[in-house]
């Protein structure tokens, strides 16, 4: 009951999640593509802060606090853009929805690693959060297209408020107040000690590039329709597209790479490396496009990449986070991907520097990276398995 509720407040943050999705195009409207980049850069370094902030909270003071605070500060900053009209505001308020919007992810695969015991249930319930959360996005900038277009982009905000404060509601409701770990624990826990582990350098740095690809669909799609004169409802389609493709190929990809015993069949590292390459090469061709079909063909074409970063994400949280710092560790792939939202001002500075090209290349080049990081990615993890095994029955070791 308590994970279907949490991957319910997942799916309905994500598919509410007007804010995020079409703050770029309502700052562009009214502002150009440049400040929308700043505007969106400035998302990305409130989602690391708050990422950071997040995962601390809920080692320390439970999922249910932590969860109910973060949304409703999202729903009190989405109520703030429904009015707010000058630059500067909009700046601030793009800083504080970077804060606060995605503050549940951490919460929810703690709550995870914490009442299941098997590690092939914790992968299955993590992929599957991962799962939600790309339908949600999906449908989200689909719908949102539409119902822009009709009633404009300050009615999106506002169910986007009306929708976190749900979420809120429903995390009260369901979850219990009980910490995530016992505070002997969580007091020998620190971001410092969390860093000394490889395994969560290297993924971290595999993540950051890749998933600078894989949000290129809420953040370069929009840049570019917008300079092409797209409507919101030409997104829209977009993102429709990749939602359906979603729910399709999700089912027989994801048993492809995960058994029965819900364990991912091949190695982490090379599973990532296969999304990164796969996502780069769909959104550099998503920004060499100009019609409503292209963009809608790379977006269903990102769709197996999609599915391998989820996969492989969702069985290192769930395989290689300590107890007393899962929400840490959540927190430091989240941090990967508000790393990775950075990059709309780079990119509306490489689309007026050295157009198109310039930003497929930029692509191409970070999905090798992350590809890359996973060599000794791999290699940690292979040594964990080894220390691992040698350890005495029922010792899980610390990485740190």
């Amino acid at each position: 009951m308590v994970i279907t509720a949490l991957l319910a407040t997942t799916f309905l943050v994500k598919a509410c999640g007007f804010a995020y999705d079409f703050l770029g195009y309502s700052i562009s409207a009214a502002h150009g593509t440049t400040a929308a980049g700043a505007a969106l850069t400035l998302f990305g370094v409130g989602w690391c802060v708050g990422q950071l902030a997040s995962g601390a909270m809920t080692d320390r003071l439970g999922a249910r606090s932590a969860c109910t605070i973060g949304l409703l500060l999202a729903a009190a900053v989405c109520a703030g853009l429904t009015v707010a009209s000058g630059l500067n505001t909009l700046m601030l308020l793009a800083f504080c929805l970077g804060c606060t919007m995605d503050v549940h992810r951490p919460a929810v695969s703690a709550q995870i690693n914490e009442r299941l015991t098997n590690d092939g249930a914790r992968t299955r319930a993590q992929g599957w959060v991962y799962w939600v959360s790309n339908v949600g996005i999906s449908l989200s900038g689909g719908v949102g297209g539409f119902v822009a277009q009709a009633h404009g982009y300050r009615f999106l905000f506002a169910l986007n408020a009306v929708a976190s404060v749900a979420a809120a509601l429903l995390v009260r409701r369901t979850l219990t107040g009980r910490r995530a770990a016992p505070r002997a624990e969580q007091a020998h826990v620190t971001y410092a000690q969390i860093i000394s582990d490889a395994r969560l350098r290297w993924m971290v740095a595999a993540a950051i590039a890749a998933t600078t690809c894989a949000y290129g669909l809420i953040s370069v799609l929009p840049l570019v329709m917008s300079a092409d004169g797209l409507a919101p409802s030409a997104y829209g389609t977009a993102m429709l597209a990749n939602s359906a493709a979603v729910l399709l190929l999700s089912p027989p990809l994801t048993r492809l790479l995960v058994g029965r015993d819900d364990r991912v069949r091949y190695p982490i590292g090379p599973v990532l490396a296969a999304g990164s390459l796969i996502l780069g090469a769909a959104m550099a061709l998503a920004a060499l496009q100009h019609t409503i079909v292209g963009y809608a063909t790379a977006a269903v074409l990102m769709v197996p990449g999609e599915i391998c970063y989820s996969v492989a994400a969702g069985a290192f949280v769930a395989t290689a986070a300590p107890a007393g710092a899962i929400g840490r560790y959540q927190a430091a792939l989240s941090v990967a991907g508000a790393i990775a939202s950075l990059t709309p001002l780079a990119v509306a500075g490489a689309l007026t520097a050295g157009g198109r090209p310039l930003v497929a290349g930029l692509l191409v080049a970070s999905a090798v990276l992350g590809a890359l990081a996973c060599v000794p990615l791999s290699r940690t993890l292979r040594t964990a398995d080894t220390a691992d095994t040698a350890e005495p029955a029922g010792h899980r070791p610390v990485p740190y």
